[in-house]
């Protein structure tokens, strides 16, 4: 394609998405992804696949029609309002998220969701991470009840088929490296493909390209000491590079640069994500269990919340801990109740009968402050409260100095079983500040004329921590509203 009307930089679901919506407006487009064919996909390809947006039974129903007669009978997929959504948006980043971005957020996600359906995504029930089966029954928590057949990959694969099928021309190992600017409007993109930079002239341009997580030295610079230690969890062609080319035209940055998605990853990891393990690396089973340090102390509320609600600022508080490091300490009371990434065969787990015996074989841990925390949680356990994991079932400890208030049970019940972790970064929540149209904004909050953006490269969404899903959800959200911008801009610059 010698001159689209359309580039969009980036290659997974926010650019897919954003590549679909503006070929719909007629826009011919060229999709700019910086890694080869093989590791394609940004960080979707990591995800679990999970996506947040409101629904009703009947809505899920829509998405997932093959739903057999037994698992209608045997599921409880519960209601999730709008009004939910904005309830748990709002309380997670601490009432900091842009209100526009927001409402635009929730209001476009259901919609969005069946878009991508429509283009051949398939959806499944998540159960196994969203839902227990207590009584034979699967009753959904947290706000969120499907995920994409196949995860992460699988959204890939679905949205690369959609633009394949819609005309969109794919570049692969295509590096953008700066925004062309003429007379105050874009003009194009210079890009660098082995080793040689060209340029690529266009109406309008998409960034969509991620956030910066994957840069040790901008995470050092605006996280702070010692989150060059993260491990990445997602692709390491994530390095800010449309941030960069967005500020130095002028944008304005937005959102929590010092905040970012951090989670419990295992400590043998290596440093950037595996594709072969996708997100499997993740530990996202605490509530169940104890999260301590080397020194064998407590230093979380396990059960604060539905993990949906914890797990994205957990990873910062064992990035905290000495050495970066945490172990999650369960009994057999609960380890089948798992989830299956604690079963693949690259974890880093200890077992044994006894908790002085599991603690000998913990590396760096102190046996007795370890054992002497167990003792004082059993002690304070509440067993006049039934446990229920699907609901926050105010089963707690009392009189610690970090309690556990919801799915507490004693750790008695040989064989013990305990899991290393370390800080595994997501993406970062700082980012370039655009409109609820997706538009790029100066520093004046003028829109810059032919720039939109759209997935982890966004600002001001998300602020101290994060609700499970919402990622793609964002995702593909902004990417249908940046990539309907962009065509309709596009097509009167004609």
């Amino acid at each position: 394609m010698t001159r689209p009307d359309v580039v969009v930089v980036g290659g997974g679901n926010a650019a897919m998405c954003a590549a679909l919506a503006a070929r719909e407006q007629g826009a011919s487009v060229l999709l700019l992804e910086r890694a080869p064919h093989a590791e394609r996909g940004g960080n979707t390809a990591y995800t679990g696949g999970l996506v947040r947006f409101p629904f009703t039974p009947a809505d899920i129903e829509r998405l997932v029609p093959d739903l057999s007669e037994t698992e209608r009978a045997n599921t409880d997929f519960g209601t999730y309002r709008e009004e939910d959504y904005f309830d748990d948006l709002a309380r997670v980043t601490e009432h900091r998220a842009d209100p526009d971005l927001l409402e635009a957020l929730v209001r476009r996600a259901a919609d969005t969701v069946a878009w991508q359906h429509g283009k051949g995504v398939r959806f499944v029930p998540s159960y196994g991470r969203q839902a227990f089966q207590v009584d034979g029954r699967f009753t959904f928590w947290g706000g969120v009840a499907v995920e994409v057949s196949g995860g992460g990959q699988g959204l890939v694969e679905f949205l690369e088929a959609a633009c394949e099928r819609a005309g969109v021309t794919i570049a692969y190992d295509s590096r953008a490296r700066d925004l062309i600017v003429r007379d105050g409007q874009i003009r194009g993109v210079r890009v660098e493909r082995e080793r040689r930079v060209s340029e690529i002239e266009c109406e309008a341009v998409v960034l969509a390209s991620g956030g910066f997580q994957a840069n040790a030295a901008w995470r050092a610079q605006f996280l702070g000491p010692g989150w060059d230690l993260a491990k990445v969890r997602g692709t390491r062609y994530d390095t800010g590079d449309g941030i960069r080319m967005a500020l130095d035209i002028g944008a304005s940055p937005a959102g929590n640069w010092s905040g970012c998605h951090a989670v419990a990853w295992d400590l043998n990891a290596p440093e950037f994500g595996d594709r072969a393990i996708g997100d499997s690396y993740q530990k996202h089973s605490y509530p169940l269990g104890i999260v301590v340090n080397t020194d064998g102390r407590r230093f979380v509320d396990e059960g604060a919340d539905f993990r949906n609600f914890t797990y994205a600022k957990y990873g910062r508080e064992i990035l905290a801990q000495p050495g970066q490091l945490a172990w999650q300490v369960f009994d057999s009371k609960v380890t089948p109740m798992l989830r299956d990434e604690y079963s693949i065969r690259e974890v880093t787990r200890v077992r044994a009968d006894t908790i002085a015996g599991l603690a000998a074989r913990m590396d760096g841990m102190n046996a007795a402050g370890l054992v002497a925390t167990v003792e004082a949680f059993n002690a304070a356990v509440d067993d006049g409260v039934p446990f229920n994991p699907n609901a926050r079932d105010g089963r707690r400890t009392h009189g610690l100095d970090v309690d556990k208030t919801n799915w507490t049970q004693a750790l008695d019940k040989p064989p013990f079983e305990a899991y290393a972790v370390t800080c595994g970064i997501t993406f970062t929540f700082g980012g370039l500040r655009v409109d609820a149209d997706a538009h790029v904004l100066d520093d004046g909050g003028s829109r810059i004329p032919g720039l939109y953006a759209a997935g982890e490269l966004v600002g001001g969404l998300f602020y101290f921590n994060y609700p499970g899903g919402s990622g793609l959800a964002s995702g593909a959200v902004f990417g249908r509203t940046a990539g309907t911008g962009a065509g309709r801009y596009a097509k009167e610059a004609r």
